[in-house]
């Protein structure tokens, strides 16, 4: 594909923002698309092939950047390095403020595995990516041997097209849906892993078996294995939780019902179920009710009213200018509170199609995720249909039913014996430090206070202690978590050390000194401080500039309104820093106006 200019940053696509708001520590809202082949990995290979296949797919190559009402992805120059498998599957991959990729190429043994983080892509962006690596991989490996290079993708699509956002180019506000409650459905109790650990079961089918039994049935493979899903469910079920019906969130690929060549989220999802205990509960009954719901919800009519219902949502005039940390707050619940309304998931990645040639390399591909429920995913090489179960539960009970009820209806399960590499449990050690330091703050603080009660000293000199431990506490807190981003780490103690010796001014009696010193010193500093690590670090304009606006504002609009209510007495620091404050907006505004009005349009786009 020829070279081509791509977007130097985009919005989040609807997905992405719900994906975006709801990960956390242990639901990172990661999946992992895996290759076994059949011999053992070379990692210089892998390497050379991964540069190879981010040529043909930049738009991999983003990062997550905060913006007033919504965050958005940029373009970056981070160079994505292949490591050996060194961490639990499917473990977070975006940290808030840090700057990083959203995928990762790792590998182990015969294994090469693909994590991404699913505000970057979906399913089948993931799918295109790996299928490009593994040929990429596969012909640097075997190129002696005759092996020839084949393009997988098409000529005709171009950067823009992977970058298209197929949710705003589909949606309209014509069609509505009709507003149906959804009833809440019944919730897998069981115990939980120590420490949040992922569980993985894989397995292999043959896949003419599934076919072959599902065609009997008259039904598709996925609806075939939607309903032992189901069942398998059932059988854990007691009397008393019938009441509730079993349901499973199934995504859809939209690109089946609306032409895209998106490498971004585009699908969709319905959720089949059936209440048990109703006296229709056969096999064949519960397969009945899952196939007309499938025949029914996958229409393009039904589709294009679910997409718009959620993108009308986030198109909402209240909503749309709310604050990010404001947005993603009520995302955040919204999407736990939607749980509730599904038992599992169930993801079928489809087939994994490969050149003719590359085939006799590769033993099978897999697919599974991160999830806070149960969750299935499932895709297909050649005749082996790879099932992956996830699930933070301390038990495989659904799992066996399902193999279980598999061989009754005809289909052996052979359990795949993925090897991973002994992980070191993780300690945490940072947060642990942090959580004693914090725990001996604490404590000092309680014994300064103690004292100054039981004592009363004429100086206050514990008071004093304690207020300067709690002022340390604070001040370590906000460098510990914005640790991973200097410029806002800066911004923050700029903010606390000013408010914090003004109050610390206040209450020992007001001298002034906060005002007329701490207030216009701290801010040059700060705004030195932001030059000097852009310099170093070598950052464009683009990376510094809404922190140095900041800081330049601040610096100029306290002091300022400080002198014209007349708090302050020594006016020269304050003019100076006023004046410095204001040549640094001045000079960005003169030197750096295209940046900062770029900038300001990413930051406040909503």
């Amino acid at each position: 594909m020829a070279k081509q200019k791509r977007a130097h940053w985009r919005k989040l696509d609807n997905a992405a923002k719900l994906f975006l708001a709801a990960s956390t520590k242990n639901d990172t809202r990661v999946f992992r698309f895996y290759c076994e082949l059949k011999e053992t990995v070379k990692p210089e290979l892998l390497q050379q092939a991964l540069d190879d296949t981010v040529e043909t797919y930049p738009v991999f190559l983003s990062v997550v950047r905060k913006g007033v009402f919504w965050s958005y992805l940029e373009k970056s120059s981070l160079h994505p390095i292949v490591r050996e498998e060194y961490k639990e599957p499917c473990s977070r991959i975006y940290i808030k403020d840090k700057k990083s990729l959203l995928f990762e190429v790792t590998y182990y043994k015969k294994r090469i595995n693909f994590e991404v983080f699913h505000v970057l892509t979906d399913g089948t962006g993931a799918t295109e990516f790996l299928r490009e690596l593994m040929k990429n991989y596969l012909y640097l490996a075997h190129q002696s041997e005759g092996l020839e290079s084949v393009s997988l993708l098409s000529k005709d699509v171009t950067i823009q097209d992977q970058e298209n956002d197929s949710f705003a180019k589909y949606y309209t506000k014509n069609t509505k849906k009709p507003r149906v409650k959804n009833s809440k459905a019944y919730q897998i109790k069981k115990p939980r892993k120590d420490n949040g650990a992922m569980q993985v079961r894989e397995s292999v089918l043959s896949v003419q078996q599934v076919l072959a039994r599902s065609r009997e049935l008259g039904v598709s493979m996925t609806v075939f294995l939607t309903t032992v899903y189901l069942m398998a469910i059932h059988e854990e079920m007691s009397k008393i939780h019938e009441r509730y019906p079993v349901k499973l969130m199934v995504p859809v690929n939209l690109r089946k019902f609306f032409p895209s060549d998106s490498m971004l989220n585009f699908f969709n999802w319905i959720e089949p179920g059936h209440t048990f205990g109703n006296g229709m509960d056969s096999f064949e009954e519960v397969l009945a009710e899952t196939k007309q719901f499938f025949t029914e919800e996958l229409t393009q009519k039904k589709m294009a009213e679910h997409m718009n219902e959620l993108i009308a949502l986030e198109m909402h005039p209240v909503l749309k200018f709310a604050p990010a940390e404001l947005k993603n707050l009520c995302i955040h619940a919204g999407a736990k509170f939607s749980e509730k309304n599904t038992t599992a998931i169930f993801s079928n990645m489809s087939s994994v199609s490969m050149p003719e040639d590359y085939m006799p390399y590769i033993e099978r591909f897999g697919v599974y995720t991160s999830t806070p429920k149960m969750e299935l995913c499932m895709c297909s090489f050649g005749d082996k249909l790879s099932l992956g179960f996830t699930s933070r539960f301390d038990t495989d009970n659904i799992q066996r039913n399902f193999f279980r009820i598999l061989k009754e209806q005809g289909i052996e399960a052979e359990q795949a014996g993925a090897e991973y590499p002994e992980l070191k449990e993780t300690k945490e050690l940072e947060m642990k430090v942090y959580k004693i330091f914090t725990f001996l703050c604490i404590i000092t603080t309680v014994l300064m206070i103690d004292l100054d009660i039981s004592y009363r000293p004429t100086v206050r000199w514990t008071l004093f202690s304690a207020g300067g431990v709690a002022s340390m506490w604070l001040a370590s807190t906000i460098g510990f978590f914005k640790r991973y981003n200097l410029l806002k780490n800066a911004m923050w103690q700029l903010v606390i050390m000013t408010n914090v010796s003004i109050l610390w001014d206040w209450m020992t009696g007001w001298r002034g000194w906060s005002v007329d010193f701490v207030v216009p010193i701290v801010s040059m500093a700060i705004l030195l401080f932001m030059i000097v690590v852009a310099v170093v670090q070598k950052w464009s304009a683009k990376e510094y500039m809404s922190y140095l606006v900041m800081a330049s504002i601040y610096g100029l609009v306290l002091p300022l309104l400080l002198l014209i209510f007349g708090v302050v007495q020594l006016q020269l620091p304050s003019l100076i820093g006023i004046a410095v404050c204001f040549v640094f907006l001045v000079g960005i505004l003169l030197f750096k106006w295209k940046e900062f009005r770029e900038e300001m349009y990413k930051k406040f786009h909503v």
